[in-house]
């Protein structure tokens, strides 16, 4: 983001923390709110009778609200905080009134919608194509690029949900990883041990998204925050 557009939105930009199962858009309800974290892990879930799945992941590379970006003001997903942290939000309308007032700002903010749009995209094609252990490799990098060290906090329960599988299916693919030297499973924490092991084998369903952030927007690292 330019400075000058940084600048323009900094007024309106209101720090808040981020709680665990904080629900920041519910499915069909007017977005009120646009929140900009900086730390923690926000998942947008689609659901659809009895069946929900995870769709997209944002950290502190991205926003939620691409609905308000596109000029709508609410989606059928539902976005909640599922690693707590902090971040900044701004109203929505104060948003809008700011991407009218800069083409940058606008533009900047597109760049992103369709990065994370790559990424819901690749999200399809592995939930459709990959292997399950493949699948969760590539979960597990995109969750290690969004925090600082190596360990994160996480649960079966919250896996299987953002898999589409039940628990003993995310419990098998652990073991393998973690059988392989690629990870250590604690209750309740993962660490990663071996990084490019585990984009291995992840078996190509990693990286695309992630090269279309760095040509869009810049280098996908843990240092651009909006504060």
């Amino acid at each position: 983001m330019a400075p000058a557009d940084l600048a323009l939105l900094r007024p309106h930009l209101h720090p808040t923390s981020l709680t665990v199962r904080q629900v920041l858009e519910k499915p069909n309800i007017p977005i009120q709110q646009v929140y900009f974290p900086e730390s923690g892990l926000t998942s947008v879930v689609a659901h659809a009778k009895n069946r929900s799945i995870e769709v997209g992941l944002i950290g502190w590379e991205g926003m939620s609200g691409v609905s308000v970006v596109m000029g709508n003001d609410r989606s059928p997903n539902e976005t909640f905080i599922q690693a707590a942290g902090s971040g900044s939000r701004i109203s929505a309308q104060e948003l809008r009134q700011a991407m009218e007032t800069s083409p940058t700002l606008r533009t900047c903010l597109l760049h992103y919608v369709q990065a994370f749009l790559v990424q819901t995209a690749q999200t399809a094609l592995a939930n459709g194509q990959a292997k399950l252990e493949e699948r969760l490799a590539r979960w597990l990098l995109m969750t290690h690029d969004r925090f600082e060290g190596d360990a994160f906090p996480i649960t079966h329960e919250f896996l299987a949900l953002m898999l589409g599988v039940r628990r003993p299916g995310v419990t098998v693919a652990l073991h393998l990883l973690e059988g392989t030297g690629l990870i250590r499973s604690t209750r309740g924490l993962l660490t990663v041990l071996d990084r490019e092991g585990l984009e291995e084998a992840a078996g190509g369903s990693y990286g695309v998204a992630e090269s279309e952030y760095e040509r869009l927007i810049g280098c996908f690292e843990a240092s651009a925050q909006i504060a």
